[in-house]
């Protein structure tokens, strides 16, 4: 089955219930990138009146976990995948609707080429840059995923 932008919106509502409240949502998936975005409301901001910094969390994540999936998905392989560190920078109030954008898919192709050739884990560093509406940018999310093929 192919991953697109719908199919992961639902995917977010049955599976990631708080994410999809939050406003999460996928916008672009293709071979290099994925967009997601989130928009400043009463339910996700903090005492600060911006987005809360784990909503933008979300949105990051699942711009990287979802180049991830697409990419897993394509090998027809079964493959594990874990965030199993991550970082953040934040560099100006998050109001607005923001978009996340990772454009990691060159790094996913080639780690789980290694992963399935070797047979042994791998992790990677992605990134996911989030713009408000005037392209200014607000936060930036890194995180490191481990992968493994399953026996």
């Amino acid at each position: 089955m192919k991953i697109t932008p719908s199919k992961l919106n639902t995917f977010t509502m049955l599976k990631l219930p708080s994410a999809f409240l939050c406003g999460v949502r996928t916008k672009v998936l293709n071979e290099t990138q994925c967009v997601t975005t989130v928009k400043h409301r009463w339910f996700n901001q903090n005492p600060f009146n911006s987005m809360f910094w784990a909503v933008q969390g979300m949105a990051a994540e699942f711009a990287t976990g979802a180049m991830m999936m697409m990419k897993i998905n394509e090998t027809g392989k079964k493959v594990s995948m874990l965030v199993t560190s991550n970082n953040a920078t934040f560099t100006k109030k998050a109001t607005g609707r923001i978009t996340f954008v990772c454009n990691d898919g060159l790094k996913v192709d080639q780690a789980l080429q290694n992963a399935i050739l070797t047979g042994e884990g791998q992790t990677l560093w992605m990134q996911a840059i989030g713009t408000n509406a005037d392209g200014v940018v607000v936060s930036t999310f890194n995180f490191e995923w481990s992968i493994k093929v399953k026996n």
